[in-house]
């Protein structure tokens, strides 16, 4: 049994599971899925003298306990479930990224980039430091995340969430296409 969940799902699989998320919600009450808010909803629990933060954080601790379970259960298929066979990458995207000078594909990610000693470098700076702001940023800036809006956003049929998945699609092909050759 352990080997079988430790393998990757396919997509028939894990996608009508994560599509499941909006009908629970939608039964138990809430009407909103992400995990942006609850950076403020951990500072409004400390903070909470901030004018920004004086609001009922407590609603939000369905949200709080979802992003708990995130990182105990990556730490559990770490731990418990690694696989230890390299990840199926296609050979077209390790030339693609070979040729970006990225050489390692044993991880998860690549270590040239996202490690210690990746973070001393300009590209591992704007890429994790910088990025991570403006990820940040324009998630706070868009009213939710990218699961916020592509999961709950559009299945209530909210055209805002449109427009933000819109553009953290043409965001990420902009990243790839433009941003990450001058930087690698």
């Amino acid at each position: 049994m352990l080997e079988f969940i430790s393998q990757p799902w396919p997509w028939y699989v894990a996608g009508p599971i994560i599509g499941l998320v909006v009908p629970v919600l939608l039964l138990i009450g809430n009407r909103q899925f992400g995990v942006s808010d609850n950076l403020r909803h951990m500072c409004a629990a400390t903070l909470g003298n901030v004018e920004f933060l004086k609001y009922d954080w407590k609603a939000g601790k369905w949200n709080l306990t979802f992003a708990l379970g995130t990182v105990v259960g990556g730490f559990i298929a770490y731990t418990l479930l690694h696989n230890p066979d390299p990840i199926a990458i296609s050979q077209a995207t390790k030339s693609d990224l070979a040729a970006l000078g990225i050489s390692d594909f044993s991880g998860l990610v690549p270590v040239e980039i996202f490690s210690w000693s990746g973070l001393g470098t300009l590209p591992g700076i704007i890429m994790i430091v910088v990025g991570g702001f403006l990820v940040g940023f324009g998630s706070r800036y868009a009213g939710g995340c990218t699961s916020g809006h592509a999961i709950s956003g559009l299945a209530n049929l909210q055209f805002p969430s449109l427009i933000a998945v819109l553009g953290f699609f043409a965001g990420g092909l902009i990243a790839t296409y433009f941003i990450l050759p001058i930087l690698l």
